[in-house]
């Protein structure tokens, strides 16, 4: 691109060059100064006159800012409009969590007043009135900053409330949980009963005497397991029950395992539910191989039979094998 300079007639014509790569920087240039100029003009000229109330400029530029207002009015209302339904619906889910969460205490067995003692923000004084919620009030008229702020902080209170409750009821069904796996319900060898719980006649003596378990006649070796977990809390040879086990289940409940030919555990293991725990004999006092098992509450014993699933009670045909 060529530009031609000339001041006459007479006077030397003079020719500048000017490429692409030039032009277009030239260009760039005279944009920036434009837009610096018009800033400063705005900034000198257009607020100066909203200040001073100029009769013409003042006008349109009200006009002009009043609308970009009205914008950012409307969309700001739009956003809180949108955020006041979502607090609706959280709001929802919650009264359905309250109400499935008072079920499921109601089925864990939490106390009410345990589940009082969770709210963090008591109410003081009488209290009622219908539920109206937050997403329908806000239907009425227009909802402000600070009032869905305001349900949005008490929303994050109540699901804290709603968490801590449930965490409570997680611990109430764990702690159920383990109670359950701690009860003596499953035989520690599965054959039939041969000698039931009650007054039997003695079987070295004769005599009426007190049968304090079950006994279940087995080939010596078959594996005995623990009818729950629990820890051991005895294991050692006992001049009639022979090789003796037994294991705390806590709450006061213990189980023996008598007359064992070995012993696979020691005091202080921690045991769990068909674990196996030792082998048939006729050690102590006995007549034949089998295994007395006892259940004991704080000290007394107990029938097993209540305890064991599937009908422990069963008496076997035949000749058991009988001990203590």
């Amino acid at each position: 691109m060529q530009i031609l300079i000339t001041h006459g007639s007479l006077a030397r014509t003079r020719v500048l060059r000017v490429n692409r790569w030039q032009l277009g920087c030239g260009l760039l240039g005279l944009i920036a100064v434009l837009m610096l100029l018009s800033g400063t003009i705005y900034n000198l000229v257009f607020l100066k006159a909203v200040r001073e109330g100029w009769p013409v400029v003042s006008q349109v530029v009200k006009l002009v800012t009043r609308d970009e207002a009205a914008q950012r009015e409307r969309f700001m209302r739009e956003n809180l409009d949108a955020m006041a339904q979502k607090v609706g619906e959280v709001q929802a889910k919650l009264i359905k969590l309250e109400a499935m969460g008072e079920r499921v205490s109601t089925a864990v067995g939490v106390k009410p007043e345990e589940v009082k003692a969770i709210s963090k923000t008591p109410a003081r004084g009488g209290q009622g009135g219908p539920f109206v919620p937050f997403v329908q009030s806000a239907a009425g008229g227009n909802v402000s900053f600070g009032q869905l702020q305001g349900v949005v902080s008490a929303l994050d209170v109540e699901t804290d409330q709603r968490t801590d409750l449930f965490t409570l009821l997680e611990s109430r069904l764990l702690e159920s949980r383990l109670q359950a796996l701690m009860i003596p319900n499953s035989r520690p060898v599965d054959v039939p009963v041969g000698s039931g719980f009650g007054f039997r006649s003695d079987p070295f003596s004769g005599r009426a005497a007190l049968h304090t378990g079950l006994d279940f006649p087995t080939d010596v070796g078959t594996p005995v397991h623990a009818a729950a977990g629990g820890m051991v809390q005895l294991s050692e040879f006992h001049p009639e029950y022979g090789n003796l086990v037994e294991i705390d289940h806590g709450n006061g409940l213990v189980t023996r395992y008598a007359h064992n030919s070995k012993v696979l555990v020691n005091v202080g293991d921690l045991v769990k539910r068909g674990q196996v725990i030792s082998e048939v004999g006729t050690s102590g006092r006995s007549t034949g191989a089998h295994l007395h098992f006892e259940v004991l509450v704080d000290g007394v014993p107990q029938d097993p039979a209540k305890f064991l699933a599937g009908g422990g009670s069963t008496v076997a045909s035949g000749k058991p094998a009988r001990g203590r």
